[in-house]
């Protein structure tokens, strides 16, 4: 877990073209705005040479996926160049069930469109409305057709999963979104539908987004709340 994390850090950082001994004396910002920019001290570092993997801590990957991201260093984030710079990864049931997730919902989105889902599902876990854990919020409903939250979950088939690179990306995604990666894409959603469809819940929330093939929205409690 150690190893991977330092891995994990090593790629972010190459993509943000980040010194490690400059970013040992840099204080980053807590902020929980996700369309925060980085912090001054920081953006200056950015097109210096790439942090050597040796001098990655625990620390660093911390502060680092806490730091909110800029638009230009968000859209770096949202590829699958990004996603192959990390080693293949597995993990307990909490990762299984939002990788599992991402793939059944989304493996046929851009990594964007699967990294929003998975937004969705970790806000909905700190959310009172729903259950506290990523397999409760998953399988919330599951066993009743179609009336399950995910519609993977009750529609019946069998949950195989026969397109391993898919799998591979999903896996990281889940990863680094439980790591406490950044949540940039959907603007807090706890709803989304693909465009497809246009459920009857649908007209009493507030769009937020549109990734990809989903719409992403916010409930009245939410939307108070943040205006």
């Amino acid at each position: 877990m150690g190893q991977l994390r330092l891995t994990l850090a090593g790629a972010m950082l190459t993509i943000f073209g980040i010194c490690g001994a400059a970013l040992a004396d840099v204080t980053l910002s807590k902020s929980n705005n996700a369309t925060a920019v980085f912090g001054s001290e920081l953006t200056k570092l950015l097109d210096d040479d790439k942090l050597a993997m040796n001098s990655v801590t625990a620390r660093d990957v911390d502060r680092l996926l806490r730091t909110p991201l800029g638009p230009r260093e968000a859209e770096r984030l949202y590829t699958r160049d990004f996603l192959a710079t990390l080693p293949s990864v597995e993990g307990g049931r909490e990762w299984y069930c939002l990788a599992e997730a991402i793939y059944f919902e989304a493996r046929g989105e851009a990594v964007k469109g699967q990294f929003a889902v998975a937004e969705v599902i970790l806000n909905r876990v700190e959310s009172a409305r729903y259950p506290a854990t990523i397999c409760k919020v998953v399988n919330q409903g599951t066993g009743q057709r179609f009336r399950c939250q995910f519609t993977y979950t009750c529609d019946g088939r069998a949950e195989t999963i026969t397109e391993k690179a898919a799998w591979s990306r999903a896996g990281k995604i889940a990863r680094l979104m439980t790591e406490g990666g950044p949540r940039l894409l959907t603007g807090g959603a706890t709803h989304y539908h693909t465009h497809a469809v246009r459920p009857k819940w649908s007209r009493v929330l507030h769009l937020t987004a549109t990734v990809g093939k989903h719409r992403f929205y916010i409930t009245d409690r939410q939307f108070a709340a943040n205006s």
